[in-house]
């Protein structure tokens, strides 16, 4: 066990690092970060910044020398840095999960190879595959096998000649094309494997997307449908991999009600924000725990909650390029709204800045504050 006191290690400077750094420093821990960037959102929060490159070799060993244990706030971080990192201290996620998912590839053949169903898709390596694809991928998504994240390095293809064009357009580098499905509903799984084995889950989430962009999480006290199934699901993913640490599966839920995975997160998610108000332990302490070989922390709901993301969007009230700081006294006179800003500096459209979580004695009541939330930023999703 690693004590309160201690030193904690994050590689990657962003929004999710800076959350982490909150909730490990409030539970006792002095954080350190390791970033390029020398002003981003947890590099300005943490106890102590390493202005390095993520494959520093340098950087990593004054970060192994600090720290008894590691973790990422990201899954591009080099897998050979957790290598090298795991010979000196403790490293969750490990370099051999992290590497799986950094690859779409190697993810889903990972994923069915658990015996959990992924939608219909074939590698690409060469434009050659793309012409001997099977006709009932058309239409379908074409995406990059790395580096690819909300909705970038993605495109929506019709036909074949079309999928070779984003090939194309993509500089040729490795994808999977998948069909495009009838989407139901969109849900997201987020838990925790401990170093014990141990695994503790949070409440199903339902998600909406716009541009390819999370805008809005809703969970619930009455239990989603396919509940277990998701749960199960990433039980056996997590333990395929033998994963440690805290871990979102996303899951497709198609025409009659088959669950599918779209893909694996190797850290703390978007569509877990909702945990920091509407659950005992949030996602970000859960990582902590799991961390310092501490027990996992209770993941029950505490309240109906809806989350919002605010992107940069909403600095910009018209089609000008004008800037307004957002109207945040009406947000936060919303009943139950709880408002967490990433401290970025720059608000730019299409950027993550911050999130509110609404929480009611109700989902419905949750919806209707969420709502207004909508309404005051003038958000592109409302709530149904």
């Amino acid at each position: 066990m690693i004590a309160p006191g201690e030193w904690l290690g994050l590689l990657g400077g962003g929004q999710l690092g800076r959350m982490f750094c909150h909730a490990a420093q409030s539970m006792g821990y002095r954080v350190v970060v390791l970033d390029p960037a020398a002003d981003g959102p947890a590099a300005v929060v943490a106890d102590a910044h390493i202005h390095a490159d993520y494959d520093d070799q340098n950087g990593l060993l004054k970060l192994s020398q600090r720290c008894r244990a590691v973790t990422t706030e990201f899954e591009n971080v080099p897998a050979k840095s957790l290598q090298a990192l795991s010979s000196h201290c403790r490293v969750t996620p490990g370099a051999h999960a992290v590497e799986i998912v950094q690859d779409r590839i190697a993810e889903k053949a990972f994923i069915t190879s658990q015996g959990v169903a992924v939608a219909p898709y074939i590698p690409v390596r060469s434009s050659q595959d793309i012409v001997q694809a099977p006709v009932d991928l058309f239409p379908g998504i074409l995406k990059v096998a790395r580096l690819g994240y909300d909705g970038k390095g993605q495109a929506r293809v019709r036909t074949r000649d079309e999928a070779l064009a984003a090939f194309t357009e993509f500089g040729g580098v490795p994808c999977v094309l998948e069909a495009m499905l009838d989407l139901k509903k969109e849900l997201s799984v987020v838990m925790a494997r401990g170093l014990d084995g141990k695994c503790e889950v949070f409440p199903v989430a339902t998600n909406v997307h716009h541009d390819g962009i999370l805008a809005v999480t809703t969970v619930d006290i009455t239990p989603v449908a396919l509940t277990e199934q998701a749960t199960q699901a990433a039980f056996a993913i997590a333990k395929g991999l033998d994963y440690h640490g805290v871990m979102c599966v996303e899951f497709f839920v198609v025409g009659d009600g088959q669950l599918l995975v779209n893909e694996i997160a190797p850290r703390p998610h978007n569509s877990g924000h909702y945990t920091m108000n509407a659950c005992v332990t949030s996602q970000f302490e859960q990582q902590a725990r799991v961390m310092a070989h501490l027990p996992l922390g209770c993941t029950r709901l505490l309240a109906p909650v809806v989350m919002l993301n605010i992107l940069g969007d909403a600095w910009y009230p018209d089609q000008s390029d004008e800037q307004a700081e957002p109207d945040w006294v009406s947000v936060l006179a919303v009943p139950g709204a709880s408002l967490h800003l990433y401290g970025k500096r720059e608000a730019r459209r299409g950027r993550k800045m911050g999130h509110v979580n609404v929480t009611a004695e109700t989902l419905e009541k949750a919806k209707e504050a969420a709502n207004q939330i909508v309404q005051i930023l003038r958000l592109p999703v409302a709530v149904a």
